[in-house]
């Protein structure tokens, strides 16, 4: 485990006499993108600090009300390697017909429309496997943003990491769900006979993190399930949780969700066990020893 510098907290005059202040905690935000030692200009903050949170708070808002741009998601979707011979996306909606509509009723977000619903009935139809071993739902949720991003990148490292014996995943074509929430992603597993969904969605934003993908995965989905059935793992971006951690979590739940043949609050992420068990003991950083 990497050892982390010790930092000096130092006493500093505070006599600002129409001067910023800076503020000796102001040096652990190396480690957080947290907002603590903004320092200060008299009794209020610097102006530079102001801006900065007003920017923050402006692309925590755009994250949630700028729609994703779908040509764009079904062209990089399309152009990953391992999903090229699944055809494009299924462009599908929830019942939430307009943004509006999608923030002020959740419920509606969580079904799919009647033409959703045909479009996978017919891919079904039309379609030689009777059953999927995975379906992957690419949802906008409460940040587009974040899907645009983040939601190429992370698949193509999943797929990578997808262990291929004894024999490879059979992966459902990838539907891309417009006004969606997580719960939809129980709909789409259902008509496409999936063993496991994974959901990757625009977790809500941050006033630190506008861009933050989260992932639910759910074993034997069907309509009407609830959290507990699921699986989350959140903050999927570079400054967070990085593509191929995240990947390497994806794989190891749907592993034991396939052996256990369960998911939720009974399959517990053991990915870090061993970091915890024998990790070697460090100082405190905030102490200078």
């Amino acid at each position: 485990m990497k050892s982390v510098e010790p930092i000096n907290i130092k006493t500093r005059n505070y006599k600002s006499n129409g001067k910023v202040v800076e503020n000796p905690w102001r040096d652990l935000r190396r480690f957080t993108d947290a907002r603590i030692g903004l320092g200060r200009a008299g009794i209020s903050l610097p102006t530079s600090e102001m801006l900065a949170f007003q920017l923050s708070h402006a692309q925590a808002r755009d994250a949630v009300n700028f729609p994703l741009d779908i040509d764009e998601m079904t062209k990089s979707l399309s152009t990953i390697n391992g999903l090229c011979d699944l055809g494009k996306p299924l462009n599908v909606q929830s019942e939430a017909a307009d943004r509006v509509t999608y923030l002020q009723r959740p419920d509606l977000g969580r079904k799919l429309n009647e033409a959703g619903r045909n479009t996978l009935l017919n891919t079904m139809q039309s379609s030689a496997q009777a059953q999927y071993d995975l379906a992957i739902v690419v949802v906008d949720g409460l940040s587009s943003l974040a899907v645009q991003k983040n939601a190429a990148p992370f698949i193509t490292e999943l797929l990578k990491q997808l262990p291929t014996e004894p024999s490879p995943y059979k992966i459902a074509p990838i539907t891309l769900v417009m006004q969606g929430r997580v719960a939809i992603g129980d709909d789409i597993g259902e008509l496409l006979n999936a063993q496991v969904v994974m959901v990757l969605i625009g977790e809500r934003p941050g006033l630190s993190s506008p861009d933050s993908l989260g992932l639910y995965l759910t074993w034997a989905p069907k309509t009407g399930l609830n959290d507990a059935c699921r699986n989350c793992i959140s903050n999927i971006r570079p400054a967070g949780l990085s593509y191929f951690e995240a990947a390497r979590r994806a794989v190891y739940l749907l592993q034991e969700a396939k052996k256990c043949g369960l998911t939720g609050v009974n399959l517990k992420d053991r990915t870090q066990d061993d970091v915890i068990e024998h990790q070697v003991q460090t100082t405190n950083f905030l102490i200078a020893e």
